[in-house]
């Protein structure tokens, strides 16, 4: 019998919507609940034909997305283990959307109707929450070629942020290993939104990103391949290269990242909001891995911990130019109604990255501290 039925039972002394959690402890224990059973959902055979007969069993799950919602997103104080659970709900759907060479029933439930309507809950009221963090860009109009420049011109060397200059001048190797695990969640698939943009027509735009993705999996030899450097670094420092061994270390703050470049690039509609987030990543990498570079070299560490570090800086030098010059601008020339998304897609990557950077150093740095303490 599944653990989602025995919940489905005791759901009245869960959450309803008539009696929600009237403390920390019953949301935690609902979050809890629902996020064991959520893994059980995803991996059911036939999830949604299962479900035509009990469709109770998700009751659990719903309630505690609401919850989480109402404690993430209203207007009291913001709760971090609301937003990490939805978050991490959105990151157990979305990596069904990656193929990543296990068992292929894995992906049984890959189109499962619930389980997007569940994702869209969750996206629908948290974008409106990421978008309320960002100024409105449609009275940009004609201004959006300048725009662009003069965002790119600001990132491309900007004053190191607190959490780069604690990695460069300060983070011991245990802070150093929590980055490393953090960022190993997005790094050992690296790329992997991005070539899931380039279906459809051929055009100069087109071209560039395609060339984009070809350096980025090193040309198709497994050995150049961005994410293998990652990965090389991860074993010289003695840490489990296999994907996703340290999602539990990684903070909302960079889950969110990540699942708004699924939701970014999934939905052609979005494609402005895309390129101008990606146009933000390219731009702003060198300087923030020219921190972590410092970390490294400070602490000592071999050339294989470095290397990845010192690709990005090398590439993503040329990489910001031509996603500015031959995509974002072109993109803006061909849309100019809509080319105000571009810039809205770079101001809300700014922001989420500057957010996710902050919460990685202050997660090594607690990691720091507790190994100064075993």
């Amino acid at each position: 019998m599944l653990t989602s039925t025995l919940a489905s039972t005791e759901r009245s002394r869960l959450w309803s919507p008539e009696s929600p959690p009237d403390s920390d402890v019953e949301l935690r224990r609902l979050l809890s609940v629902a996020a064991d059973v959520l893994d059980e959902l995803v991996a059911h055979p036939g999830l949604d034909e299962w479900l035509a007969g009990q469709p109770r069993v998700v009751d659990c799950v719903d309630d505690a997305v609401d919850a989480a919602i109402g404690a993430a997103y209203g207007s009291t104080p913001t709760d971090v283990e609301a937003h990490a659970f939805l978050q991490r709900t959105l990151y157990r759907i979305n990596r069904l959307m990656l193929f990543w060479f296990d068992d292929l029933h894995h992906y049984d439930n890959d189109r499962s109707p619930y389980l997007h309507r569940l994702r869209a809950k969750i996206e629908d009221a948290w974008q409106t929450w990421e978008l309320s963090q960002v100024p409105n860009q449609r009275t940009l109009a004609a201004a959006v070629p300048l725009a662009l420049r003069t965002r790119t011109a600001e990132d491309v060397d900007p004053l190191p942020s607190a959490g780069c200059r604690y990695f460069r001048d300060r983070a011991p190797l245990a802070a150093y290993r929590r980055l490393v695990a953090i960022a190993s969640l997005d790094g050992l698939v690296e790329a992997s939104q991005l070539s899931r943009t380039l279906g459809g027509v051929s055009n100069a735009v087109h071209g560039t990103l395609t060339r984009l993705l070809i350096e980025e999996y090193g040309g198709g030899r497994e050995a150049r391949k961005h994410s293998t450097y990652f990965r090389t670094m991860m074993e010289g420092l003695g840490m489990d290269p296999t994907p996703e061994a340290y999602v539990d270390l990684v903070p909302w703050e960079v889950m969110a990242c990540i699942n708004h470049s699924f939701l970014v690039s999934d939905r052609r509609r979005l494609f402005l909001r895309y390129v101008g987030g990606l146009l933000h990543t390219e731009m702003s990498v060198p300087a923030t891995f020219r921190c972590y570079l410092g970390a490294a070299q400070r602490l000592g560490l071999p050339a294989a911990a470095t290397t990845y570090w010192e690709l990005h800086i090398k590439e993503d030098a040329r990489h910001g130019p031509w996603m500015l010059e031959e995509v974002a601008l072109p993109l803006a020339a061909r849309y100019p109604a809509d080319a105000w998304e571009i810039v809205l897609g770079y101001d809300q990557q700014r922001v989420m990255s500057a957010r996710a950077g902050a919460a990685t150093a202050a997660a090594a740095e607690a990691a720091a501290l507790s190994a100064r303490h075993a």
